[in-house]
C-alpha cells in the first residue's frame, strides 16, 4: 500500500447526462452480471471515469480505474464497489472518490475468479501512484 496522499481524494459531482450503456460481465460463479452506466466523474489531474450501477445481487455503485502506472494490476483496480461496503460517502450532489483506497480485484490473485475490469471509459493516462500496489503471486 502506498502512503496516503490527500491530493488523490476528490469530492466531485456526478455528471448524469451520459448515453445509456450496459455492460454484461460473465463470471464463473454469478453468471452474467449487468452494469449500467449512470454517470461520469471528472477527477482533476487524473481524467474522467464512468460510474456504473450493479444491476444484480445487492446492487450498488461500481467505479473501477485503469491507470498508466506500473504498480497497478493490468486490468485496473476498484475504487468504489458499494455492494461490498466500499462506500466513501457523498450525497445527492457529490461523490467522494478517494484513489488512496483503490485495490486490485480478486482475479488479480486467483485465475478462478472472473472480475469486471475497467473498460475504455475507466482508463486514464495518469499514473495513480496511491492505493494498493500490485505484486503478482508466485
Amino acid at each position: 500500500m502506498a502512503p496516503y496522499d490527500p491530493d488523490f481524494r476528490f469530492l466531485v459531482e456526478v455528471d448524469v447526462d451520459v448515453d445509456a450503456e450496459v455492460r454484461e460481465v460473465a463470471t464463473g460463479t454469478d453468471g452474467i452480471v449487468p452494469f449500467s452506466r449512470i454517470g461520469r466523474v471528472d477527477l482533476p489531474g487524473i481524467g474522467r471515469l464512468d460510474v456504473w450501477w450493479l444491476g444484480s445481487y445487492g446492487g450498488g455503485l461500481f467505479l473501477p480505474v485503469k491507470d498508466a502506472g506500473t504498480g497497478s494490476y493490468g486490468g485496473g483496480r476498484y475504487v468504489l464497489d458499494t455492494v461490498k461496503g466500499a462506500d466513501l460517502g457523498g450525497g445527492p450532489d457529490a461523490l467522494v472518490v478517494d484513489l488512496n483506497f483503490a485495490y486490485s480485484p480478486s482475479c488479480a490473485y486467483d485465475e478462478a475468479w472472473a472480475c469486471p475490469l475497467a473498460g475504455p471509459g475507466n482508463t486514464v493516462s495518469a499514473d495513480v501512484a496511491v492505493g494498493e500496489r500490485y505484486r503478482p503471486v508466485g
